[in-house]
Parts: structure tokens; sequence; C-alpha cells
């Protein structure tokens, strides 16, 4: 993944960071042997790794569609890795009471969520005509100014 400095410091990044590397520690105390917690493992690892990526994918990109897109995946995988705690108990793992730590980091994680997303520039947007990633006040069936503008391909030389 491209770094990013700015992304990087933004502290929703560094909380992704925190909790990817954490919950990496954790699992590495999974049993070789045992299939259904290595399953849990992957779709844990994967689920803390998109916190970050997903960040970055945000930042990088400045519509408000597209972030708001990014934003909902987050919302699953941070939910995802709530919810983790139950199969890592109920496949047996012993050191199952330290995950409670990666829940809590979740936690910090959805407070800088909520303002992360609150900063998404609601102005630059183009409309979703799906409907749900539009901002407030904005339908999936109302008009886009930019239909007006003329367009004539043949205007353009395209073989330069």
């Amino acid at each position: 993944m491209p770094r990013d400095k700015q992304t990087e410091n933004l502290p929703i990044f560094k909380k992704a960071e925190e909790i990817y590397e954490l919950v990496s520690k954790i699992v590495d105390l999974i049993p070789e042997d045992n299939k259904e917690l290595q399953t849990v493992k992957k779709e844990i690892l994967n689920d803390a790794l998109l916190l970050m990526v997903k960040v970055a994918g945000a930042e990088a990109g400045e519509l408000y569609d597209i972030k708001m897109e990014a934003a909902t995946i987050i919302r699953k995988a941070a939910h995802n890795l709530i919810i983790q705690y139950h199969a890592l108990e109920m496949f047996g793992f012993e050191e199952v009471e330290y995950y409670k730590i990666v829940r809590d980091l979740v936690e910090e994680y959805r407070l800088l969520f909520i303002d992360w997303v609150n900063s998404f520039d609601k102005q630059n947007y183009v409309i979703d005509r799906w409907g749900l990633f539009n901002p407030p006040g904005v339908g999936p069936f109302d008009f886009d100014p930019d239909d007006d503008i003329p367009f004539n391909p043949d205007d353009f030389n395209f073989d330069d």
C-alpha cells in the first residue's frame, strides 16, 4: 500500500495500525492445527487490515460518495472484529480474554470514525443513482446540473 504521510498522521489511521498490530500478536497465539481457528484468524486479519486500507483509499479520493462507500466497508469490518470474540471463544481459543482489548480499541476507533466521516466534504459529490451514498438532501433521482453541459467528442482532437 502506498504510504501518504498526511493519511498516516490521521488519528483514525493510527488507531487502525494499533488495532492491526495487536490483532496480529493475538492471532499468532492460535494453534496451527486448529482449522476453525485458522479460518477465524484470516478473517480477523483481513478485517483489521481493512480499517487501514479503506481509510487510505477514502483519503486518496475526494468525492463524498466514494468516501462513504469506504466508510461503510470500514463499519462492517469493525463490527466483524467485535463479534469475532465469540468465534474465538466457541472454537476454544485459550487466550480469548486478550481479545477484549481489541474490542476496547475498536470502540476508540468508532469515536474517531464518527469525527472522520463528519469531515467529508458534502459539496463534492457525484449523485449516487443507487441512492446509498448521497450527501444529506441529495436523492438518486435529483437533477444533475452537469447533465446540461454539452459534450461533443468531435470538438476534441484525441490523436495528439
